[in-house]
């Protein structure tokens, strides 16, 4: 939205603009999405525990990547959602479901990665 509280139309005319709607797209999925607060709150412990551990620089990329691919893969499955709902609205259609799956798949996916990494590293510090 711009200052007058129209709904915005045209690209973004500064970085700052952009940046505040970019910022504003992270609120809302942290606020509407359940799953993305669970994923926010496994970040934290898990970057407790890592700092707990002291792990070396390599031992961060990994956990961080992991990290920020679910986080990704989350926002994307919201994204999907969201433009499924807006074309098929509160009708049944098989592909829309099929697209909802998928995308829903990928954050398992995702999540398998990121616990397969936790293991190997944590594992590692725990034996």
């Amino acid at each position: 939205m711009d200052s007058n509280g129209k709904h915005q139309l045209n690209k973004n005319k500064t970085f700052r603009q952009a940046f505040h709607h970019a910022w504003d797209g992270i609120i809302e999925v942290v606020k509407h999405e359940r799953n993305m607060r669970f994923h926010l709150l496994a970040t934290i412990a898990v970057i407790i525990v890592a700092c707990w551990f002291r792990l070396q620089v390599w031992e961060w990329l990994w956990i961080l990547l992991a990290i920020f691919l679910v986080i990704t893969g989350e926002m994307v499955n919201t994204i999907v959602e969201a433009l499924v709902d807006m074309t098929v609205g509160h009708q049944y259609h098989p592909l829309a479901k099929l697209a909802k799956d998928m995308a829903a798949g990928l954050v398992l996916l995702l999540a398998g990665f990121a616990i397969i990494v936790g293991l190997l590293i944590f594992g590692n510090h725990l034996i």
